[in-house]
């Protein structure tokens, strides 16, 4: 029986498969999936399946899905890294599908994805009359606020958290104007070479989440995602690209998204056969 179970054990570990997939993006190869602009990546790895933002529009979102063959009923979780609509418009397409499945956001006050506050958050003024006054001047211990997705099950993040075992969720805030207090959710695992991070736009710095990152492990073996350099002068593009291949060392870059196709072309200069594309429909294996 000792015999039989660990070759079964073996049997599901050379089964396992550890990958990212590109579920959602405006470039990729001539393919039968709809291109648009937006971000979702689907990734397994140590047998969980976990959905990384849901791109830009719901009907296109579900048609990349199937024709991927990805079978959204089976997620661990799925995390959407912040609020923009690129990275939020299948969670309609989603929730039909696995209506009870978790979904991890940023916590944010009065945020897109829900929120709550104590009813002792505001000041008050006892002197006014009781129809000048919130709730008739009985607050409730807790205000929850509405959200475009009311049945959802959203568990909100605003600091690093352990999801499950070797893998996280890393909470930065953007001090960038434009996006000004936006709190982005960063992906990241712990593998055998290092930490796999996952960015959906970077919008807080991708040096910052790098920062945060060293909390899970001091070495980042790849990076895939939006960086958010769409519109960044070539030589702030050369420096950043340098900066990760130089002085983060960072192994391997698959970036996408909003990282821009200036910055495509500097990223692959500059880690050279370690840059991996990652256009709409690549599968990158996994460490």
């Amino acid at each position: 029986m000792a015999a039989i179970l660990l070759v079964s054990t073996a049997v599901l570990a050379a089964q396992a498969v550890n990958r990212i997939t590109i579920l959602y993006d405006a470039f990729g190869k001539s393919s039968p999936l709809k291109k648009d602009w937006g971000f979702s990546a689907f990734i397994e790895y140590n047998g969980k399946r976990i959905l990384f933002d849901t791109g830009n529009n719901a009907d296109t979102f579900g048609q990349n899905v199937k024709a991927l063959g990805i079978d959204l009923k089976k997620l661990d979780f799925a995390v959407i890294s912040h609020r923009h609509g690129d990275h939020t418009s299948g969670l309609n397409y989603l929730l039909s599908v696995n209506p009870s499945v978790r979904i991890y956001a940023p916590k944010e006050g009065f945020g897109v994805f829900g929120a709550a506050l104590p009813g002792t958050f505001y000041r008050k003024d006892e002197s006014l009359p009781v129809y000048m006054r919130y709730y008739d001047g009985q607050a409730p211990e807790k205000m929850t606020f509405g959200t475009p997705w009311p049945n959802a099950n959203f568990v909100w993040v605003d600091n690093l958290t352990e999801v499950v075992p070797g893998i996280f969720l890393i909470s930065t805030v953007s001090q960038t104007p434009g996006t000004l207090e936006l709190r982005e959710l960063s992906l990241a695992i712990k593998s055998p070479k290092g930490v796999v991070l996952g960015v959906g736009c970077s919008h807080p710095g991708i040096e910052k989440i790098l920062e945060a990152s060293m909390a899970v492990d001091k070495h980042v073996h790849l990076i895939f995602g939006g960086l958010h350099l769409v519109t960044t002068p070539d030589p702030d593009i050369g420096r950043i690209a340098a900066a990760l291949h130089d002085q983060w060392k960072v192994d391997r870059m698959a970036p996408g998204h909003c990282t821009g196709e200036p910055a495509f072309a500097a990223f692959r200069k500059a880690f050279g056969d370690q840059y991996l594309y990652a256009g709409l429909g690549s599968v990158i294996e996994l460490p």
